[in-house]
């Protein structure tokens, strides 16, 4: 009877997990199953003069985007044609629900590759009711500091490396129940069972050249699963503009084909490659004729600002970070400062040919793939332009 009793008590317990899983597919697969067919026939319907104009900003975790639309009588030509709007605070974790209201700046705009023209996609800053910027708007310094270097160009281009999940949060493409084969044949890989969401990769390329990104090119990474694009050469505040707009056309294009992208800087514990977002810089100096000098006293300067970089290169100050670099998986170690020529495990990596022409740029390879481009940019030219020394920015 107690062995009887035991044994349907662990049916029961087997069933109940089993109808979890089958809600939990259901609650999340939802959005996926629905017909984009059925869609696409009022996507197609003439909307007259008015213009969709899709704002986007970035909430209280400095990592995750919002949206909303709002009609316009007809299609801006710049920036200073949309109006500011606002959003409830209070739900994006950026104000208290009884001052919640918050304002949103237009500062970039691009073409909507999911609505198509005459519609937009506008970034944002936000501000608070005393129209002092949130705690994760880092637009607003950025923006001051790119100001005071804008005579010396500073071209910054960044490889945003990141992970497709399945809505459970299973890497896409992975055995539900282990894993694939060690890491190898990923990395720029071709054919079905190397290269896993390609075509989330491809509709992803496409909608950032519609909207206008300057998006330079993508690959496979050495997870499988996981894959990267590259944005630039942008010059000063561009950079930043152009990154997060891109990651958020991967979010909706992902939507769409009923994944997840995750930009987590280790998604996957133990012998696997981490995610990050390395970060190449130049100035008019360093790709002029004898540049090498102007790279290798930025790198100089870098070395004895280590922490403060480290703080400044992922949202949670370093602590993301450190699950990624420890000094394995093309990492440098997050308590050490390193540089050399076509090195992955150093910290900042001088390309061969650059260190062949003496002239050109040099690659960050410490900025996780949730870093916060603006804060990244800020930050190299703090250091290197403006002789920041110390672990705090200065006040300008």
């Amino acid at each position: 009877l107690v062995f009887i009793s035991i044994f349907s008590f662990l049916q029961v317990i087997r069933l109940y997990f089993s109808y979890l899983c089958i809600t939990n597919k259901m609650a999340t697969s939802a959005s996926a199953s629905l017909s984009k067919a059925v869609k696409q026939q009022y996507m197609e319907l003439p909307q007259g003069d008015k213009v969709q104009a899709m704002y986007i900003w970035i909430d209280g975790t400095g990592e995750g985007l919002r949206c909303k639309t709002r009609t316009l009588d007809s299609e801006p030509k710049s920036i200073e044609d949309l109006p500011e709007w606002n959003f409830d605070g209070s739900s994006t974790y950026q104000s208290e629900g009884s001052n919640s209201d918050m304002y949103l700046i237009p500062s970039a705009m691009f073409r909507d590759p999911f609505r198509k023209d005459p519609n937009k996609l506008v970034l944002c800053e936000v501000l608070k009711y005393n129209r002092k910027p949130t705690e994760t708007n880092l637009r607003l310094t950025c923006k001051k500091v790119m100001d005071m270097v804008a005579d010396q160009h500073p071209w910054f281009g960044m490889e945003q490396e990141y992970t497709i999940l399945g809505t459970d949060g299973h890497p896409f493409g992975w055995p539900s129940n282990g894993f694939p084969g060690p890491q190898g044949p990923y990395y720029c890989g071709v054919g079905a069972d190397k290269a896993y969401g390609r075509d989330v990769v491809e509709a992803h390329y496409k909608a950032c050249l519609y909207a206008g990104v300057q998006i330079c090119g993508t690959n496979a990474e050495v997870m499988p699963a996981q894959w990267e694009f590259q944005v630039g050469p942008c010059e000063g505040i561009d950079m930043g503009d152009h990154l997060w707009v891109a990651r958020f056309i991967l979010h909706r294009v992902c939507e769409d084909f009923g994944v997840v992208a995750s930009f987590d800087p280790k998604p996957i514990p133990g012998n696997w490659n981490g995610a990050g977002c390395h970060t190449n810089f130049s100035t008019k100096e360093m790709r002029e004729d004898g540049g090498l000098k102007a790279i290798e006293d930025s790198i100089e300067k870098l070395g004895k600002r280590h922490s403060y970089h480290i703080r400044a290169y992922d949202p949670k100050g370093g602590l993301d970070n450190a699950r990624r670099l420890t000094g394995r998986h093309e990492t440098s170690n997050i308590n050490e400062f390193s540089a050399g020529v076509a090195n992955r495990g150093a910290s900042i990596r001088i390309p061969r040919n650059v260190g062949q022409e003496k002239k050109g740029y040099f690659e960050d390879r410490r900025p996780s793939a949730n870093c916060d481009p603006y804060s990244v940019t800020e930050a190299l030219i703090r250091t290197c332009l403006l002789n920041e020394e110390g672990d705090e920015p200065a006040d300008y």
